[in-house]
């Protein structure tokens, strides 16, 4: 598992929809998928999900396209999402 610091831990968990939206995102999403199953609008999906890549807990396999985006968690994410499962 990848190390995870206090500090991102506790970022992802304090807000409601980056902890919502850190649980609907499986093996490949699109923001689009992401945000009918956290029905979220795509707009703020999107928004987490952007801050999620820059925090290094997902990451964007195609970031050169303008539709059709795909995110995964990254070491890190899995591990907040674990953690953050576990806690339950």
């Amino acid at each position: 598992m990848a190390k995870v610091s206090i500090k991102d831990y506790s970022w992802v968990i304090r807000g409601k929809q980056r902890r919502d939206i850190i649980k609907f995102i499986r093996d490949t999403d699109t923001p689009t998928q992401i945000s009918n199953k956290s029905r979220y609008s795509l707009n703020n999906t999107s928004r987490v999900l952007n801050e999620f890549v820059k925090k290094g807990i997902a990451c964007c396999l195609n970031p050169k396209q303008k539709t059709g985006r795909l995110y995964v968690l990254t070491p890190k994410g899995k591990t907040i999402k674990n953690k953050m499962s576990a806690e339950k």
